[in-house]
């Protein structure tokens, strides 16, 4: 969720329902380093409590001392450790499911984060393994929670899945029943343009009833603010709405006429374009798409 999640975006998804927020996923070397850039992707608001500060690396040394120093700048309510990352940079660095290649270097890892910032919780996100011939989850499961892990999420594809092909929910339930640790949803990538996907999904675990996604005139007011948003908190709308202009992507998504409208939102670069392609959409169909009518799969992130 680099690039998605940031403080913003986070706000959003807790007024629909997101019980608990993680940061974007942060470079344990770049926070050792003290880089500024990156300390950066450390800001929340005490709104968002409670709230872990998601944390990437291989050095254990390095990934504990950076740990700390999280916790003495902004006071997380826990630390979250990401081995399931499958991008290649941060793979290439021995960093997220890279990890699960490596139980020994992982359970290293983890232990030390854990001695580092108790009492403070640590949670970690995996994947069910590398590729299909090497499906762990349940092993490393028990290697983190023996390591001191207070909670696990499980994306339930290989690395070499990416985020592509169906996601293994067998692997999950079997790693919920093989450790001691309560059972949670996490909800990443299925939110990048239904952030109300949260409140859906916990009305269907509440009732069994799956209620409908918001009409097209809440979702132009929910990108509409999201707009004014950014650019409050970049203080330069043309660099804010640039930067906006893959959000708005992925909000048209469940929009009647998607393909459209991602052509406009490729290419606005202030507020007025964004109000512009609103007025010009929010009554344009009652219609909905197909993929309006049920709530988008679930992925862990």
């Amino acid at each position: 969720m680099a690039g998605v999640s940031d403080k913003i975006f986070r706000q959003l998804c807790k007024e629909y329902g997101a019980d608990v927020l993680t940061t974007e996923f942060v470079s344990a070397e770049g926070i050792f380093r003290r880089n500024e850039r990156t300390r950066e992707y450390l800001d929340f608001d005490e709104i968002e409590r409670p709230i872990g500060v998601q944390l990437f690396g291989a050095d254990a040394e390095h990934m504990a001392e950076a740990a700390r120093q999280v916790v003495d700048w902004v006071r997380p309510d826990f630390i979250d450790l990401n081995f399931g990352c499958p991008v290649n940079k941060v793979v290439a660095k021995n960093g997220g499911s890279a990890l699960l290649k490596d139980c020994p270097a992982l359970a290293t890892v983890a232990a030390a984060v854990v001695r580092a910032v108790a009492p403070l919780p640590v949670t970690a996100k995996i994947r069910i393994g590398w590729d299909a011939d090497s499906v762990n989850a349940a092993r490393v499961a028990r290697i983190l929670v023996d390591a001191g892990i207070a909670a696990i999420t499980v994306h339930g594809r290989t690395r070499a899945q990416g985020y592509a092909g169906a996601a293994d929910w067998e692997v999950i339930g079997e790693v919920a029943g093989s450790v001691p640790i309560p059972a949670g949803a996490m909800i990443g990538r299925a939110a990048m343009g239904t952030p109300w996907i949260f409140s859906q999904t916990k009305h269907y675990l509440a009732t069994g009833e799956i209620i409908e996604p918001p009409h097209l005139p809440e979702r132009w007011s929910l990108i509409l603010r999201h707009c004014h948003l950014a650019v409050q908190e970049w203080g330069a709308e043309e660099a804010a709405i640039r930067s906006m202009r893959a959000r708005l992507m992925a909000y048209s998504r469940a929009m009647p006429d998607a393909k459209r409208l991602r052509e406009k939102f490729s290419h606005v670069s202030t507020l007025a374009e964004v109000e512009t392609i609103a007025e010009g959409n929010i009554f344009n169909s009652d219609n909905r798409t197909s993929d309006e009518q049920e709530i988008p799969a679930l992925v862990a992130s």
